[in-house]
């Protein structure tokens, strides 16, 4: 509503700029003055600012965005040397930090052990993540598939994914305040997602969404092997195809919000700790930024009404929050079929 009256208020001013046509027509473009029988207000001239007006306030209102990293330290595809993990982890990390981009990353504590146990040089990767004031959350230890465990299983991978996580994080200070469900399975059914809900927030934790899903995970399975032939001029079309494709799926979800709230809301994009996006984090937000986005916190995100909105149905898949909410509301078939998939090639190349 304050921003509403900001634009009220400076509507009103313009009127007062307003150009007057004489009772004669004479004089079109004769400015206001305090002796109205001189002329008329130009609708016509005060309807072409006005429109102008709300042009330049409709697009200076900045959308939001939070990017958000599954798979933390990172996704190796079984690359196991330390120094090229750490240049991609390095190289994805200054990206974040160059764009002003207050990311969250999922932790799988499974991935910080080796076979000889705790190792330190992921351990090293996750502190210079926080380091670089980048938020960190649970994904559970072992990324298990909730709709193929029972409920005591998976709470009890959820609470040994935490334990180096918060120690971490207590030596500076910090919290662990989100968890993120792997494959964005939340339950098959009401009861089951209601006994994991309630487990998170009696461990204080708040589930992290997603609105934007999307496969990034099959490009970036696609450009690791690409990378490995050593296939540059692949690789480049690959990371040309996937800022598309992105894109493309940008503006599904922008539509599919709209039609569901009548408005922009605020997104979560889900994404993976992988070279891909250690090499094409720039090119995404730049595409975002040319979309008029800002790159808000978790917490800025979830600040937004719609994240309030019940969900009433569930099923054996891992959607997006949009589509939960549209079949929450009823809608079904056609209300989700533009709905842009990956390449051909793409899915090819990464079976």
């Amino acid at each position: 509503m304050k921003y509403l009256s900001k634009q009220i208020k400076t509507l009103q001013a313009l009127k007062k700029f307003a150009f007057l046509v004489d009772a004669d027509h004479s004089n079109i473009f004769h400015p206001m003055i305090a002796n109205k029988k001189k002329g008329v207000l130009n609708y016509k001239v005060f309807s072409f600012f006005a429109l102008i007006f709300f042009s330049v306030v409709s697009y200076a209102q900045k959308k939001q965005v939070c990017f958000s990293f599954d798979d933390l330290p990172l996704v190796t595809y079984g690359i196991t040397d330390s120094s090229y993990q750490k240049k991609i982890f390095s190289k994805l990390i200054l990206s974040l930090t160059n764009n002003k981009i207050p990311a969250i990353g999922f932790v799988n504590e499974v991935n910080l052990y080796n076979t000889k146990g705790l190792n330190p040089f992921k351990i090293e990767l996750l502190n210079k993540w926080i380091d670089s004031g980048l938020e960190i959350g649970n994904h559970t230890f072992s990324h298990p598939n909730y709709y193929s465990v029972s409920f005591k299983e998976y709470s009890q991978d959820i609470l040994k994914g935490e334990k180096v996580t918060k120690e971490i994080l207590g030596r500076k200070g910090l919290k662990i305040k989100y968890f993120r469900h792997p494959y964005l399975q939340t339950g098959k059914t009401g009861i089951k997602a209601d006994s994991l809900n309630k487990f998170l927030s009696d461990h204080g934790y708040t589930v992290a969404p997603v609105t934007i899903e999307n496969e990034d995970f099959y490009f970036a399975l696609a450009y690791k092997r690409t990378q490995v032939r050593k296939d540059t001029d692949l690789m480049k079309k690959i990371g040309y195809d996937y800022i598309v494709y992105m894109e493309k799926k940008l503006k599904y979800f922008e539509t599919m919000a709209y039609k569901l709230f009548g408005r922009d809301i605020n997104q979560i994009l889900i994404l993976h700790s992988n070279s891909l996006n250690s090499d094409y984090v720039d090119s995404l937000a730049s595409m975002f930024r040319k979309n008029n986005y800002d790159f808000v916190s978790m917490d800025k995100a979830l600040e937004d009404e719609a994240y309030k909105s019940p969900i009433t149905v569930f099923g054996n898949y891992g959607i997006s929050w949009i589509d939960r909410w549209a079949l929450s509301k009823g809608k079904r078939g056609d209300f989700f079929r533009d709905n842009p998939p990956a390449p051909d090639y793409i899915k090819k190349l990464s079976e």
